[in-house]
């Protein structure tokens, strides 16, 4: 059994403030040591899981963020972009794992909740219903057959976790209270959560059903601003523009309409 694990920061157990995501600030490389305790508990418990191969990927941001020597060296680690597109690779693998995710934008009381930006994202639409990072990742996933497995966070990124993929093995790290305010477990039990969490998801694999959106999948992003959406002198016919900051795209999959998005 061969597993990827994508990684995000924002729900890494101990993180809750912005400045702990922003590589600009102080408090950035305490955040990294948390991102790596959170990845090594997971990589562990995916062998004892019975996995013979993990690969990492350090996804939050420019995705250089965890230092190559300090990650579990059974696993191998990609960093930095991609010219193939999300998750590229996922068909060569048989589970994903989403470690330290975040809830959608707009979450009530979601630690560090977003949609791809919050700077320029405001609400996201997958088939009509909102949707945020973990439907399009697994929906990618799924159109190549591989389910995610398990997904770490807070109590609303498992909520939504599960509100998606049935079957979805999920561990609170965090209870959110605000945007930026959270209740923690402590390090070592999150990591032992963390850990037999993602064995039991690697011996329960077939429990858990690959997320498939209905095709063509139709994607529609509101954007925080005006003068954002696309030129109206470039319109193909998978294109429709919705209002002033609006608007919609059709792919043949989860992949292609993200990428016209």
């Amino acid at each position: 059994m061969k597993v990827f694990i994508e990684v995000d920061m924002e729900g890494i157990s101990g993180i809750t403030l912005p400045e702990q995501v922003q590589r600009s600030e102080a408090r950035y490389a305490d955040a990294v040591k948390l991102m790596v305790g959170d990845t090594n508990a997971c990589v562990e418990g995916c062998y004892r899981g019975g996995a013979r191969a993990v690969t990492v990927w350090d996804a939050h941001g420019t995705g250089c963020n965890m230092p190559w020597d300090r990650v579990d060296a059974r696993a191998e680690l990609i960093q930095g972009g991609s010219d193939h597109g999300r998750l590229h690779y996922i068909g060569r693998y048989d589970a994903l794992i989403l470690l330290g995710f975040h809830a959608m934008a707009g979450t009530r009381s979601a630690v560090l909740e977003h949609t791809m930006s919050s700077a320029d994202w405001q609400n996201l639409w997958i088939n009509g219903r909102k949707a945020g990072e973990l439907a399009i990742d697994a929906g990618i996933a799924g159109d190549a057959g591989v389910p995610v497995i398990m997904v770490s966070g807070d109590d609303k990124a498992c909520a939504e976790a599960r509100h998606w993929i049935k079957g979805v093995f999920t561990a609170q790290v965090k209870v959110g209270y605000a945007s930026n305010g959270a209740r923690f477990l402590s390090m070592d039990t999150a990591h032992r959560l963390i850990r037999d969490t993602a064995e039991r998801a690697c011996r329960n694999i077939a429990a858990v059903k690959p997320l498939v959106h209905r095709k063509p999948v139709r994607m529609r992003l509101e954007k925080v601003e005006r003068r954002r959406v696309p030129s109206l002198t470039s319109r193909p016919d998978w294109l429709r523009l919705i209002d002033g900051r609006t608007y919609e795209v059709t792919g043949r999959d989860t992949r292609e309409a993200l990428a016209r998005l």
